[in-house]
């Protein structure tokens, strides 16, 4: 264990890490971050960024997660490149516990910033062509495909909203779903039916991303039923099946939705223990955008400051026991 008892871990990076980060190390916090082996979250394998305030010719992911890490270091952030293994969370205000394999630290609050990862298709050429044609977020690169042909691949809401975003820049919008019958809600069904670039195409699935001239030149699909094989000449893929919340650290401890995603108090970061907080995409399965996660990491770290604040030190801790977690949700 750490002789040390830190005022705030942070667990996690990405854009809400390392902001709540960058705040609580300029209130002189002097918070400790546990970024992970895989830190900068989705950004750090995402091409050109232009939807980041402040970026007017735009910004590569991988250099502004290295920017925003390089600040929150400047003002004090001590950063450790390790995987949070166990959290032990106090349910009265104590210190909590922070596990890095047998390694224990204490805090007297933790912020939660995992974040999510889009749910994967699996399909080969995917991860090799990714940011490179296939993408997971419409809203961030749908403009680079202006008057290109694209695809959606997947039969919710989520596929409808990418599909309907990218209508307004792609020369044609080809929406892929492994059913006949859709997910989605009826309005959004409607409202991406009416479009005049738009294509249903059922029940097949992605048999294949294929590569040409080293970014993606055509997907190939297998009917669900037939084994038919087709394929469709494309610039760019949007895969749109579901996001993952990066909440099994904490599952059991504080409260989750039916999707895994953490649950906050109204509209603040607070979870249902105290001195435990959550930002980022780990929290909102609305936005996920990473100006949204940077603001709800300041959200996080200015909750937290008040918190530590106004409740006074402590060292007996009672941990969340088993009983406790079944009791609390019946």
């Amino acid at each position: 264990m750490s002789e040390d008892i830190e005022n705030i871990i942070i667990i996690g990076s990405g854009p809400a890490g390392f902001t709540a980060a960058l705040y609580a190390s300029r209130a002189n916090l002097e918070p400790l971050m546990f970024e992970g082996y895989s830190w900068g979250g989705q950004l750090l394998t995402t091409g050109a960024v232009e939807n980041y305030p402040g970026y007017r010719d735009g910004v590569e992911g991988p250099d502004m997660m290295e920017e925003l890490r390089d600040q929150a270091e400047r003002f004090g952030t001590r950063i450790a490149t390790e995987d949070v293994t166990r959290l032990e969370l106090s349910s009265e205000g104590s210190l909590h516990g922070v596990f890095v394999g047998d390694r224990e630290h204490r805090a007297r609050a933790v912020i939660l910033c995992m974040g999510a990862e889009p749910k994967k298709l699996g399909t080969p050429g995917e991860k090799e062509l990714s940011a490179r044609g296939v993408s997971y977020c419409a809203t961030c690169d749908a403009a680079f495909f202006e008057d290109m042909p694209t695809l959606v691949v997947g039969g919710g809401d989520t596929a409808m909203e990418d599909a309907f975003c990218l209508a307004k820049f792609a020369s044609e919008v080809t929406v892929v779903h492994r059913r006949d019958e859709f997910r989605a809600s009826r309005i959004m069904l409607d409202r991406v039916g009416e479009l005049d670039n738009v294509e249903f195409l059922t029940p097949y699935m992605v048999d294949c991303f294929e590569d040409a001239n080293g970014t993606l030149g055509r997907v190939r699909l297998r009917h669900a039923d037939s084994d038919e094989e087709r394929q469709l000449e494309v610039d760019g893929a949007f895969v749109a099946i579901g996001h993952t919340p990066n909440s099994a650290l904490v599952e059991g401890k504080v409260d989750l939705d039916d999707a895994g995603y953490v649950l906050t108090e109204g509209k603040s970061t607070k979870t249902k223990l105290p001195g435990v907080f959550a930002a980022g995409d780990l929290v909102d399965h609305t936005y996920r955008q990473a100006v949204t996660a940077a603001g709800s990491g300041c959200q996080a770290a200015l909750d937290t400051e008040w918190y530590l604040r106004d409740t006074p030190p402590s060292e007996e801790a009672h941990w969340v026991s088993q009983d406790e977690v079944e009791a609390t949700t019946g």
